[in-house]
């Protein structure tokens, strides 16, 4: 492999906003904030929307998330209408 070519990979955890699911992994990912996980180690905190722990097909629920207004833009943007 060669040197310097490749972001760090280390640990972060990941926090789920919309259920507050948060968990422990390894990422090339770079965050400014940090948060305190069990061992007492301050680790970046990478937010996330939507993980297994708030998705619909894994947790069966039937939930629609859209926080940011997709859909209706999408609704603005492709409406069309009946010129009479």
């Amino acid at each position: 492999m060669k040197k310097d070519i490749h972001p760090p990979y280390n640990e972060v955890v990941f926090l789920d906003t919309s259920s507050g699911f948060k968990f422990l992994t390894r990422s090339t990912l770079q965050s400014k904030e940090t948060i305190q996980w069990e061992d007492g180690k301050e680790y970046p905190l990478i937010k996330v929307e939507i993980s297994a722990s708030s998705h619909p097909f894994y947790t069966g629920k039937k939930i629609f998330v859209d926080t940011a207004g997709r859909v209706e833009k999408f609704k603005r943007k492709y409406n069309t209408h009946k010129k009479s």
